[in-house]
């Protein structure tokens, strides 16, 4: 696996509504496979593979925004108000390192009111993320010459290697343009046409996704995201969701997408005859851009997704395991290429 390049997508910034430069990297790697692309207004990324047979399109969708804050306020003492861009658990904030990207990139802390002088009910209090501010270290004056309110703000986590797993912020979800980039360079011969779309704003709302579909209108297509790996001490199996090296998820539902049961069956099948080590997903909170591919195009289309066992899921760090992720890539890869010689009409 070419890990610098992975390295190089989870540490690059890009927030919803402020892809431009994972983007650019995006871009950038296109560009030394000779890959042309197109770019609509929202700022999704689409790159078109001719398949054999151009009568069906296949659209793929793998969003490149990750979850992050936006400025709202800079007070008299120089400390930062921030909104959320996407969902966070606010426990996991304390005393976190961030970026705000103003005129330049600059460092700053979550600060939140210290242990030592709360009270009995605010010890026990479950925080909030109104509860933090975000300490510069320098005063009001200083931070003004770069910083205004609207700039986006990201997580400052650098990607590691632990054992057979990936660790880094923004997995979710940048582990899939991961994936999506190694599926351009390696399909050579799909059976339809694939538009790959690398898209914008998922992480407030599938926005991104609805745009592109209306614009493709595909007949087929896969979401590509993370999910829950809730395989760690006192959980229990039920609870779990997937497993970390325990194979690719094959969705069959979350709480914004039924997949298609044609298509579930077509990707365990297709797992199962080129010997892809899979697992069931079933996420009963939470959704992908599979929502938007499936229901925001003429008649809907017959959808389904893949899906990265992800631990530690919209926290500071996030984990995957290589396997799987190697596996995402080959059901994807052979999927694309069979889906021709597959019976899609509904089951009498």
């Amino acid at each position: 696996m070419n890990t610098s390049l992975l390295k190089n997508i989870c540490e690059t910034a890009g927030t919803s509504g402020f892809e431009d430069r994972i983007r650019n990297l995006i871009i950038s790697e296109l560009t030394k496979e000779k890959r042309s692309y197109t770019i609509d207004n929202m700022g999704n990324l689409t790159v078109l593979i001719k398949g054999k047979n151009s009568a069906k399109k296949v659209m793929l969708g793998a969003h490149m925004d990750e979850i992050g804050f936006i400025v709202t306020h800079i007070d008299d003492n120089g400390f930062l108000r921030f909104h959320t861009l996407g969902g966070f658990d606010p426990k996991t904030l304390t005393s976190q390192r961030v970026i705000v990207h103003g005129k330049k990139d600059l460092i700053g802390v979550m600060g939140s009111k210290p242990l030592h002088v709360m009270s009995a009910e605010e010890k026990n209090k479950v925080p909030k993320t109104t509860d933090f501010f975000i300490d510069m270290g320098m005063p009001k004056k200083e931070v003004e010459k770069y910083i205004q309110v609207g700039n986006p703000i990201t997580r400052e986590r650098a990607f590691i290697k632990m054992g057979d797993c990936f660790n880094c912020k923004s997995l979710d979800n940048r582990i899939s343009v991961f994936i999506l980039l190694e599926l351009i360079k390696q399909l050579k011969n799909p059976a339809f046409d694939v538009y790959a779309v690398f898209t914008v704003q998922e992480e407030v709302g599938i926005r991104g996704a609805n745009v592109a579909t209306q614009e493709i209108q595909p007949d087929f297509g896969f979401g590509i995201d993370t999910t829950i790996a809730f395989d760690v001490p006192g959980a229990a199996a039920h609870d779990k969701i997937t497993e970390l090296g325990k194979g690719v998820a094959i969705k069959i539902m979350d709480a914004s997408t039924i997949c298609d049961s044609r298509m579930v069956s077509f990707m365990k099948q297709t797992a199962i005859e080129n010997k892809i080590t899979w697992q069931n997903e079933i996420l009963t909170a939470g959704g992908t851009d599979t929502s938007g591919i499936q229901r925001m195009t003429p008649g809907g289309s017959i959808a389904g997704a893949v899906s990265i066992p992800t631990r530690h899921i919209h926290q500071v760090i996030e984990m995957v395991h290589k396997q799987d992720v190697e596996n995402a890539i080959m059901l994807l890869k052979k999927c694309l290429e069979n889906m021709g010689g597959y019976n899609w009409s509904f089951p009498n």
